[in-house]
């Protein structure tokens, strides 16, 4: 699960591979020049008959760096550095932080879009699923078999891609048939970001929470 968006590759009105290597391929490929991404986000979770929706705003960077701003329903930030995860509750004044490699967060594999998208060596298969969500006119749809389910906690994972490649919304649906989707708006490729928006300090007086 390691996506978001990417550059156009087919200007002037050139039609897209037919194949879905090809189409793999070039998705991949218009990855290779974007260095910093900014997106508002709309984040979903479905489990039961019960559901939680969050959005705000986040940011990519080279080296595995994202950051989360969440805004609505109450604010808080997930920061992913090259080694740690930090979550910041300001409602709590309260600091998680645990070791990247033994996080099993949802969106930690998203880290990786920027740096090495090579979504065969997650994916034991990737089909055309046009039909699977109500896409946008002109869009296509991506469903994603992980290699090792038992593994990752999930059973497969639905792409929308733009015609511009970029993957405006992602659903990942659990074992447990419970489903999360990403659905991304406003997407800046190479956006001017500081380097400080990837660093955080606790607030004074702050709890914190170290996992291992």
């Amino acid at each position: 699960m390691v996506l978001l968006v990417a550059a156009p590759c087919f200007a002037g009105g050139a039609t897209p591979p037919a194949s879905i290597d090809d189409y793999v391929r070039a998705l991949e490929s218009s990855y290779h020049d974007v260095r910093a991404l900014r997106a508002e986000f709309t984040q979903r979770h479905d489990w039961g008959n019960r559901t939680r929706q969050e959005s705000g705003t986040v940011y990519f960077a080279r080296g595995g760096l994202m950051r989360w701003d969440y805004r609505e329903p109450s604010a808080k930030l997930f920061l992913a550095t090259s080694k740690m995860l930090i979550l910041y509750v300001p409602a709590e004044n309260q600091v998680t932080r645990s070791p990247l490699k033994s996080s099993e967060d949802v969106r930690v594999p998203f880290r990786l879009l920027l740096s090495r998208l090579n979504l065969r060596r997650v994916f034991s298969k990737i089909e055309f699923a046009d039909g699977a969500l109500d896409a946008q006119p002109g869009s296509r749809v991506l469903r994603a078999i992980p290699k090792r389910a038992e593994e990752s906690g999930y059973s497969e994972v639905l792409m929308e891609i733009t015609p511009t490649f970029d993957i405006r919304r992602l659903r990942v649906i659990y074992l447990d048939r419970s489903q999360m989707e990403f659905l991304f708006e406003h997407i800046e490729r190479n956006a001017p970001l500081s380097p400080s928006l990837f660093s955080f300090t606790p607030p004074q007086g702050a709890e914190i929470i170290d996992q291992r």
